[in-house]
């Protein structure tokens, strides 16, 4: 098999997360900056890390790496690279990415240069002039930062958070990936009760269930790789789905309680558990958070609840997180995570916060209050 240099992006402030991922995949990293980890894979590898990945964003095959000071440096540069031993005549190859603090700075004029770069490229390879581009699709991105240009084929397809089982979502839903983040930042292990008390579409506590459950969340999609030809051999990603059904514990019995003041939002929540295969490991209720019953045992409350630029405006917002802060205490062992990014969350919930973490919520700057007890 062919050794690759794989990169996942991640969101801001999850590289850790995903880092950890993949070294308890069996794989060593070999970076890991803002927004992006990096490790080296084979065939198998790029499998396992897109049906398994849970924070990760995309898993992506590093073809190069070089500095470009002109369209024409970047023009070589990429026509420089391989393009033939992934990008079949009939190869589909849109291109994408950004640039930031480089004298290329426009992205509509770097992305027309590599396109015609590849292009150039295999008209020599193939001996064709005009490319057809209705076979396999090989998505390009690209980054240039400070004038360094990065070059990717992407395998993955729609972005990982993407599980496939939410065919519905409330007004503001949160990704997958960063339910998980929170979810890994608790150290919950599904073994302690679990409180969602705004959990809406039911992402948190349907993410928390796959993973006590030990269920891979790439398991029942596709992925862009397995349309490629003469690349990732089909019984490959067969083999790789059925190992990772072999893992899943479905013994669990893990306490996931769900509930939401919307009754709407909790018959969603409840239809994307029974696609997601977890419907009946999570207790949903329509219930104000304030009517909660605590738990008495140690536990996790992960929640994201509505913030002004979502749902609410700022002041029912304040009042909700002071209702917050007088209800969570009388979970008196439990941690909870409570993701916002309302500025003032902390006076409002009426304690300052054990600890925070910069998180953003696709563009949208937030902070996961944690509170141990």
């Amino acid at each position: 098999m062919s050794l690759f240099q794989l990169c996942i992006p991640t969101l801001l402030g999850t590289e850790s997360i995903v880092a950890n991922e993949v070294r308890n995949l069996g794989y060593e990293t070999t970076e890991v900056i803002d927004g992006r980890v990096t490790f080296t894979g084979d065939e198998e590898a790029i499998c396992v890390a897109n049906i398994n990945l849970r924070c990760a964003g995309r898993v992506m095959i590093k073809l190069g790496e070089f500095k470009a000071l002109s369209f024409e440096m970047l023009f070589e540069g990429v026509k420089n690279i391989e393009w033939e031993r992934f990008i079949e005549e009939d190869g589909i190859f849109p291109v994408k990415g950004y640039s930031l603090k480089s004298k290329l700075h426009s992205v509509p004029d770097c992305q027309s240069i590599i396109k015609k770069a590849i292009v150039s490229r295999l008209s020599e390879k193939y001996g064709v002039k005009w490319f057809k581009e209705d076979g396999a699709v090989y998505s390009v991105h690209f980054s240039i930062m400070k004038d360094v240009v990065s070059v990717y084929i992407d395998t993955t397809g729609d972005n990982l958070y993407k599980r496939g089982y939410r065919a519905q979502a409330t007004g503001a839903s949160m990704r997958e990936t960063l339910a998980f983040a929170m979810i890994d930042m608790s150290f919950w292990r599904g073994d302690r009760p679990f409180l969602d008390p705004f959990c809406g579409s039911g992402t948190i506590p349907i993410e928390a269930a796959l993973y006590a459950l030990n269920i891979a969340p790439g398991k029942n999609r596709h992925f862009a790789a397995e349309t490629w030809k003469n690349h990732i051999a089909p019984s490959l990603w067969k083999d790789i789905r059925e190992e990772a059904l072999e893992n899943e514990n479905k013994e669990a019995k893990p306490f996931i309680l769900a509930s939401d003041i919307d009754s709407k939002a909790i018959e969603i929540a409840k239809s994307n558990a029974k696609k997601a295969g977890v419907y009946d490991k999570i207790k949903f209720k329509v219930s104000d958070m304030r009517d909660i019953k605590p738990f008495v045992d140690k536990g996790v409350i992960i929640t994201n609840p509505p913030y002004g630029e979502r749902l609410m405006d700022a002041k029912r917002c304040e009042k909700l997180y002071e209702a917050m802060g007088k209800k969570f205490s009388e979970f008196e062992q439990a941690k909870k995570l409570i993701l916002t990014s309302h500025q003032g969350f902390e006076k409002c919930y009426g304690k300052e916060a054990d600890k925070k973490r910069k998180l953003y919520n696709g563009m949208l700057k937030c902070y996961v209050y944690q509170y141990f007890k």
